[in-house]
């Protein structure tokens, strides 16, 4: 089931402003998306799967993270995770994503800031910077 709903967030950084629904995806793009086992257990129950199914399905051990999002490839930023939907740029688990992402930016959008700084550096007001985060 993809879910259409994306977050509305538009924040404020001086008298620069910046909305969720215009990213594509760079948080869902960061190499290591920590979970936790409530998490684990919100996937599992929106997938009709026990913890043990969607644990092996949804997760892997990385980094020192018990659970960690599986990743897939993206042509943007080279991988995302699983559930991010690579040509509509958005979550298809919304109301069952991780807390992590529940809680994400938190004040600053790194992503904003990354493509504030490139596009003064290259005087290009229109000028979208991309990743290889493989």
């Amino acid at each position: 089931m993809l879910t259409e709903r994306v977050s509305t967030f538009v924040w404020t950084l001086g008298s620069a402003m910046y909305n969720c629904k215009k990213c594509p995806g760079y948080c869902c793009s960061y190499p290591l998306i920590a979970l936790n086992k409530r998490d684990v257990e919100r996937l599992a129950k929106h997938f009709r799967l026990t913890f043990r199914q969607a644990k092996a399905k949804f997760t892997v051990e990385r980094w020192g993270a018990k659970y960690s999002m599986r990743r897939k490839k993206d042509h943007i930023f080279g991988g995302v995770c699983r559930f991010f939907d690579t040509e509509k740029r958005c979550c298809t688990v919304y109301e069952a994503r991780p807390s992590l992402c529940r809680s994400f930016p938190g004040g600053r959008c790194g992503y904003y800031d990354f493509l504030a700084f490139e596009r003064r550096a290259q005087e290009d007001p229109e000028f979208i910077a991309t990743t290889n985060n493989k």
